[in-house]
Parts: C-alpha cells; sequence; structure tokens
C-alpha cells in the first residue's frame, strides 16, 4: 500500500526503477536524485526522501510543492538540493522528470571550461547544440559549498538551463530534464555514455561532434525509449534482488 494514494501507482512504481536503474547503470551512487512531476497537480513532484538512490522503495517517496515544502506532514529528512527540482519544474512546464547526478565521467566537463560538452553520438542528440555550465559563483558569491541550497540558486540553476535538456555544475555535476520520467533517465544515461565517448576521442584528435541538424534529427531514437527501460530495468530488478 503506498503512502501516496492519490498518485498513479504505476507513475510511483516508474520512480522507484528511475532511482535503481540510475544507480545500476552508474550514473548516481550514494548521492544523486531523480523526481517526477505529480501526475494530478502539476504545481507539485515527487521525489525520495533523503537516501541513497539505490535503496529507495514506494514507502519512501514524498510530495512537494515547488517551493521544496515537503507536503502531506512528511517529517523525515528530505533531500537538501529539492530546490533543484522544484525551480526547474517552476521554468519549464514541458519538464515532467528531473535526474541530478555526480555522474564521474561528466565531472570534468564541466571544469574544463575550453571544451564544450556537445553530443558525439547519434544516441545523445538531445544533447543539441552542447550544454551550458552553470557557476554558482555567479550566484552565490565565492564560498559555496557548491550545493543547490535554495531557492535563490535553484532559480539561477534553472536559468543556466534555459531550453536545453542538460547543464553542467562546475565541480558538482549535471542536471538532464525529459518530458517523460523514462526519457530523463535515457538522457542521464546516455550523458555519462556521452562524456566517455567524448573523453576518450580526445586522446585520438579533435571530435567530429554531431552538427545542431544531426542533433534534432537523431532525437528520434527516443521514441524506442521502451526498449532501454524495459532492459534497465531488469537488470536493476535483478540486482535488487541479489
Amino acid at each position: 500500500m503506498t503512502v501516496l494514494p492519490n498518485v498513479d501507482a504505476q507513475l510511483l512504481e516508474d520512480l522507484v526503477d528511475a532511482n535503481h536503474i540510475l544507480f545500476t547503470e552508474g550514473v548516481v551512487d550514494a548521492f544523486g536524485h531523480v523526481s517526477v512531476r505529480h501526475d494530478k497537480h502539476p504545481d507539485r513532484f515527487l521525489l525520495a526522501r533523503n537516501m541513497a538512490p539505490g535503496s529507495v522503495e514506494s514507502s519512501d517517496i514524498v510530495e512537494f510543492d515547488l517551493d521544496g515544502t515537503p507536503l502531506n506532514g512528511e517529517t523525515r529528512r528530505v533531500y537538501l538540493e529539492r530546490f533543484i527540482h522544484g525551480e526547474i519544474y517552476r521554468a519549464r512546464p514541458d519538464v515532467m522528470a528531473v535526474v541530478h547526478s555526480h555522474s564521474p565521467s561528466v565531472v570534468p566537463f564541466s571544469i574544463v571550461k575550453s571544451v564544450r560538452f556537445k553530443p558525439a553520438c547519434h544516441m545523445c542528440g538531445f544533447l543539441g547544440h552542447g550544454a551550458d555550465i552553470f557557476e554558482i559563483r555567479d550566484a552565490g558569491g565565492p564560498a559555496t559549498d557548491l550545493l543547490i541550497r535554495d531557492r535563490h540558486l535553484g532559480k539561477a540553476l534553472a536559468d543556466t538551463l534555459g531550453a536545453s535538456n542538460a547543464v553542467l555544475m562546475r565541480g558538482h555535476g549535471s542536471t538532464v530534464v525529459g518530458p517523460t520520467l523514462k526519457q530523463a533517465v535515457y538522457r542521464a544515461v546516455y550523458t555519462e555514455v556521452n562524456a566517455k565517448l567524448v573523453s576518450e576521442a580526445l586522446k585520438l584528435g579533435p571530435v567530429e561532434y554531431l552538427s545542431p541538424e544531426e542533433a534534432v534529427t537523431a532525437l528520434a531514437i527516443e521514441k524506442e525509449i521502451e526498449r532501454p527501460w524495459q532492459f534497465w530495468k531488469a537488470a536493476a530488478r535483478e540486482a535488487r534482488a541479489r
């Protein structure tokens, strides 16, 4: 029995699977988080309580308003960086899911500003013209801990994301969005894949990235989202059962 009876049961199940998929695929470890917009209340979102993603169950999911306030009398500890999610949902009505991670291959592109993070393969067309880098010093001054601790910093991050699908966070990680939960998970996984490919390619020489036109056309691959989702879900559930 779910603690959120007003939420679609399938959406709740998918959010739990999303947490485990991201862990199994190496996008998150003990840190990082994934949320989805509420299916009945677009001014709310669903996110796990403060815990490792690989341990999330349906009873761990908390409902928030866009200010990041937990609802339904929730008293458990929640993620400090929930403001990432609330402010992106506020700024982007088209976004239905958000993934924030510190995936290890992506972080270097957030600190080497001379190499723009652009799509290098057809699976990564969602990166479009490339991901901008959020510089927290511009919004929070020179002495933050790089974490999005309040709405002000969340709004600044959402502003840098703009209309794009991904934003890098200097010395911190990245945030990826999607029009569905499954697409956001797909994009988070392939953001890490793209980073690995580009890092290896740069050892060989200059990289031939996708053109803006190719990136748009390559988005068609996301019509096949059920193929990777079902595969990743099965792998994550098998890992959980061990």
